[in-house]
């Protein structure tokens, strides 16, 4: 099956090993003075070990590969102690990830571990600076007229692959579901539709695991009283598919809200 999973430059590698505590999972290790991916098994593919490279030697790719399997995973990382399975259950809620959370769980309730002193709130971060979630105080005045236009961004991280379902953010939000194109073709865009909104964006035509997006968005809309949600999308057909991808996500999460839609031509209008 294709699916994302890490690719290490050897020739960018100093075999330094700082990308090995950030991967609880045992799928790296230092062999020869390289870092190497030593099974497919083991890997998520969410690049925890990214941020710990100090050569920028790691990268995530779309491949070939044995599919990711928690159950194995976990094997490993019971092994190795309390901290690592610590560090797994958040690497796992950090990135979203609540079905292999909950396997992840189940598995340690079958072997008679505390779950409550397992996944007890700490601050801690899994080295992906990217995916933390945070709320952004806005900087926007009430006249932006007689000076540079101010970000309305509310929150981080905006990509939908990115995102936490679980993020407080969204706690009683005004959902914007923006295509990736639209801020470029839009020049208000902030003003018009970002201010006081939590967004999320994302591709229906270039993003390749769209079935996750539906699962993301569904636990977005199971774990959250969301107040409004808006699509803006470009004209153009194949954006279409935004819309298709949310009620899919409504409908498994069994939710039902009134969807207002904008659409933004290519030369910068609302339709």
């Amino acid at each position: 099956m294709k699916r994302q999973i890490i690719k290490i430059d050897e020739e960018k590698c100093n075999g330094c090993g700082l990308c090995i505590p950030g991967c609880p999972e045992g799928a790296l290790q230092v062999i020869d003075g390289k870092a190497r991916l030593v099974s497919d098994l083991f890997c998520d593919g969410l690049g925890a070990c990214i941020g710990t490279c100090p050569q920028g030697a790691i990268l995530v790719e779309e491949r070939e590969a044995e599919p990711y399997s928690e159950a194995l995973v976990m094997e490993n990382i019971m092994k190795a102690g309390h901290n690592t399975i610590k560090a797994h259950l958040h690497h796992l809620k950090s990135h979203g990830e609540m079905n292999y959370y909950g396997q992840a769980l189940d598995i340690l309730k079958e072997n008679g571990y505390d779950i409550d002193s397992l996944t007890q709130e700490e601050t801690m971060e899994c080295g992906c600076s990217g995916t933390h979630a945070q709320t952004i105080e806005s900087k926007a005045g009430s006249d932006q007229n007689s000076g540079p236009l101010q970000s309305e961004l509310g929150q981080w991280p905006v990509q939908l692959t990115l995102i936490n379902p679980a993020a407080q953010y969204f706690d009683n939000a005004d959902l914007l579901i923006s295509a990736d194109c639209v801020p470029y073709a839009f020049g208000d865009f902030h003003r018009r539709f970002l201010k006081g909104k939590i967004v999320i964006t994302f591709c229906p035509k270039l993003d390749q695991d769209l079935e996750r997006y539906i699962d993301k968005l569904a636990q977005i809309f199971s774990l959250h009283k969301i107040n409004s949600v808006s699509i803006v999308r470009m004209e153009v057909p194949c954006c279409s598919g935004t819309e298709i991808l949310l009620q899919k996500a409504l409908e498994r999460a069994g939710k039902m809200h009134f969807v207002k839609v904008n659409v933004i031509s290519i030369d910068g209008k609302i339709i």
